[in-house]
């Protein structure tokens, strides 16, 4: 249970307004907070000077529960430092969308939004808080804007209508995180997401209903999922689930994810677990040669299936990895300059908000 404010005075910002959140529902381990959002639009910059677009996170926190998740600093915002809190104290922003009519005013023409940077907009709790197909709804009034959603979930499916109704006057585009087809692994990395034959039955509904959608096969992760095989046989199920793109890049471990993933190897694989803590020793990101790797195998999997290789190809289909800043974060015409080995780099700002 969170400290009330009075106990904690010097609490500004973001963070007091957290403790002070009134608690509005709590499930197994996990207690929902409503949390009074000043803004749903974001204005997102990398730590390497290219300029991203606006991104949404309806919630904060996220209820999934993968261990690899990078996204679980951003409670530390709110001063929660415990990494586990992210997914057992999650925040429900209110007046969502009419906070986005007013933040839409500030839009230039052509635009590109991201929705799900940092937590899963399908996340259970939306089923009763409805809280992205509200924004949706908004979003559906507009047009001109590019938009970009990502997510683990067959509930996307629900919001089929308004999806069409969107892409009538704007483009966007619908990503699908597959990490891997085992099961049982899935179960382990993802607890509480939905079985990935599951995330490839809602793919083929999505693209049934003439959208735009496809595959991010992210994190790939060293020793789990990062063989041929392994890429291949998502790819296959992409394919047959008529997915416009796919895409995958290795893991991305930040240091607050660090102690959660770790602890998640020792339980589950510790034969693996000296190999991460050598390779993510000192950088959030893997090395150079294991990325070439990683990337010349890639490459070989979507030339296999008739995917698209070039970036120009690669902008049309709107698909980047959640790896990456989410780094290109969704937005259907980014192309991101070369990557960089530092700890903190990629897409530092992006999840926040």
């Amino acid at each position: 249970m969170l400290p009330q404010s009075n106990e904690l005075p010097e609490l500004r910002g973001i963070a007091r307004m957290a403790a002070e959140a009134i608690v509005v529902d709590q499930g197994h381990q996990v207690e929902f907070r409503a949390l009074p959002a000043r803004s749903i639009l974001n204005h997102t910059k990398s730590r390497r000077r290219f300029q991203f677009a606006r991104s949404i996170n309806p919630y904060r926190g996220c209820e999934f529960g993968c261990h690899y998740c990078y996204a679980r600093y951003t409670h530390e915002f709110m001063e929660l430092r415990d990494p586990k809190a992210f997914e057992q104290q999650i925040y429900i922003k209110e007046n969502a969308a009419w906070l986005l009519r007013q933040d839409l005013r500030t839009l230039g023409p052509d635009e590109a939004i991201a929705i799900g940077t940092a937590t899963d907009p399908y996340q259970p709790i939306e089923r009763e808080a409805q809280i992205t197909r509200s924004l949706l709804e908004v979003l559906a009034t507009q047009r001109g804007l590019r938009i970009g959603l990502v997510t683990k979930s067959a509930l996307v499916a629900r919001d089929i209508d308004l999806f069409q109704r969107i892409a009538e006057h704007n483009r966007i585009t619908l990503n699908l995180t597959i990490t891997t087809l085992d099961t049982r692994l899935a179960r382990l990395l993802e607890p509480r997401a939905p079985r990935p034959d599951l995330r490839l039955k809602t793919l083929e509904r999505l693209r049934h209903a003439g959208l735009r959608a496809g595959v991010l096969c992210c994190p790939l992760l060293p020793g789990l999922t990062d063989s041929f095989a392994a890429i291949d046989s998502v790819a296959t199920g992409a394919k047959l689930a008529g997915a416009c793109f796919f895409h995958a890049d290795p893991l991305f471990l930040k240091p607050c994810s660090k102690p959660v993933f770790e602890e998640f190897l020792a339980q589950h694989f510790p034969e693996l677990l000296a190999s991460y803590q050598e390779r993510y020793r000192e950088h959030a990101f893997v090395g150079a040669a294991y990325r070439k790797r990683i990337a010349l195998l890639v490459e070989a999997v979507r030339t296999n299936h008739g995917w698209a290789r070039n970036a120009g190809d690669r902008e049309r289909r709107g698909d980047t990895s959640p790896q990456t800043a989410q780094m290109e974060m969704l937005y259907p015409m980014a192309q991101a300059p070369q990557s960089t080995r530092t700890g903190k780099g990629r897409g530092g700002a992006a999840a926040t908000g």
